[in-house]
């Protein structure tokens, strides 16, 4: 799903490339080896490219290119490409350096561009890259009228309930922007979006302009979760604060893994979050929280594993927003507040009439209203659970209360302090909430754990 969004989006950009008079060439293989070979055409004397801001395998492949470039003597420039920030020395003043790149000139594009003589290449198919399938039936398209009208659809429409619809898996799809995924290539970037959504904004109803300031608050959150892993590029393999680290077995339990996949684990909400997410490649970020939440807490899976398989499911995976998010919800980060999701709670407040997992678990579509969310509680020859619907894999109350009594352990442990001071001062967002609690530790503390959607 996610290679078929950006193949979309590489024809897009060869149409409009070609139109200005040089179409997108494209090259598959060892970053080395294709840029020897092009330097062995070219009298390449300058390489330039995007900062881009990924996980420890493309941090490393970075490296390399750096290395190249050495070797050979050739300038390598890496562009900035949203508020996020290379080496960083400190988060103090983070905001106002972000702010500053969003408020920049967006450049023009070329009016035309100098052809040169070479192969542009194949764009290849998923069956070309990767034997396995990933059905995505429901998925968004790439390109860039796509994102222009995903874009216009919000402002005209959805902003206006923005702020109180994007929670429910049945009101974000249409309240939310859904630019994410082109967000997430680069199709549209922050500055751009920020920018017109700014001049817009200057004919929006008191509701819509409420909406606006959400959303403009969550394209600031989006660097500032990207900045974490720009500052620490392994947080897909180990945990912001290292007493968390092996708290959960690395080898797992493949059997819970997969049934929380593929939408099998006996609890609807859940499982209707999880098979609406195989099926459009999109979850809205509360339920996104709640099924990561899931996961680590009531399942007890090691947040890597999971976090992988999760990752694989957005079309509009982030890894800086993933991972940050993955590591939040897993409670590991040592600084986040600790929120075990109520899987029931949350149906009944955003699925209360049952739409969402009535369309998604159609085995559960004659079971009465009061049962839904529980089905192992209808005591009569008409109950689903062990015949069409699957039987709980865990006691969810029973798993989250044991959960619960490890991670306070960690979290308690006063020889864990230094570490966590350390991760606050790398991590933590330096922006104070308007309303502080009683409780509220006086060192800043990341506050964006819930309401994070596009």
């Amino acid at each position: 799903r996610q290679w078929e969004f950006t193949k979309e989006c590489l024809f897009d950009l060869r149409a409009q490339l070609g139109a200005l008079g040089m179409p997108l060439v494209v090259r598959m293989g060892a970053v080395r080896k294709v840029l020897r070979e092009l330097a062995a055409t070219f009298d390449v004397k300058h390489l330039v490219a995007h900062e881009e801001t990924g996980t420890t395998w493309t941090f490393q492949r970075d490296l390399r290119v750096q290395a190249w470039c050495r070797e050979n003597t050739i300038d390598f420039t890496e562009l900035p490409q949203s508020g996020v920030v290379r080496r960083l020395d400190t988060r103090d003043h983070w905001a106002r350096a972000r702010d500053r790149f969003v408020d920049g000139v967006r450049l023009k594009p070329p009016k035309a561009l100098k052809p040169i003589d070479i192969d542009v290449g194949h764009i290849p198919d998923w069956a070309n890259i990767s034997g396995e399938p990933d059905r995505c039936p429901l998925r968004q398209h790439g390109g860039r009228r796509k994102a222009l009208s995903s874009l216009d659809k919000f402002w005209g429409n959805g902003i206006k309930t923005y702020r109180w619809a994007m929670s429910s898996p049945l009101t974000a799809p249409h309240a939310c922007s859904r630019i994410s995924p082109h967000l997430a290539l680069g199709v549209m970037s922050i500055r751009e979006v920020a920018q017109l959504s700014a001049l817009r904004s200057k004919s929006f109803s008191k509701p819509a302009k409420k909406g606006y300031a959400s959303f403009q608050s969550r394209l600031a959150w989006r660097d500032h979760f990207i900045q974490k892993l720009e500052d620490q590029p392994d947080l897909d393999q180990v945990a912001m604060h290292r007493a968390y680290d092996n708290l959960r077995p690395r080898d797992g339990n493949e059997t819970l893994l997969s049934a929380w996949e593929k939408g099998e684990t006996g609890l609807p909400f859940l499982d209707a979050c999880m098979r609406s997410l195989q099926a459009t490649g999109w979850l809205n970020f509360r339920m996104r929280a709640m099924v990561m939440s899931v996961a680590s807490y009531h399942l007890w899976l090691d947040w890597r594993a999971a976090g992988t398989r999760l990752g694989r499911l957005f079309t509009d995976y982030e890894p800086g927003i993933h991972w940050s998010q993955v590591q939040m919800q897993s409670g590991i980060t040592g600084m986040n507040s600790i929120r075990i999701y109520n899987p029931m709670k949350q149906a009944v407040e955003h699925d209360p009439n049952g739409a969402f997992v009535r369309r998604w678990c159609p085995e559960l579509r004659d079971v009465p209203d009061v049962f839904l969310h529980e089905p192992w509680k209808l005591d009569d020859g008409q109950n689903p659970v062990g015949k069409t619907y699957p039987t709980r894999v865990v006691d969810f109350e029973a798993s989250a209360r044991a959960a619960r009594d490890r991670i306070w352990a960690v979290r308690k442990d006063r020889t864990n302090r230094a570490e966590t001071v350390k991760v606050i001062e790398m991590h933590a967002s330096r922006k104070t909430p308007t309303r502080r609690r009683r409780a509220t530790p006086k060192k800043p503390v990341d506050q964006a754990q819930l309401g994070f959607d596009f």
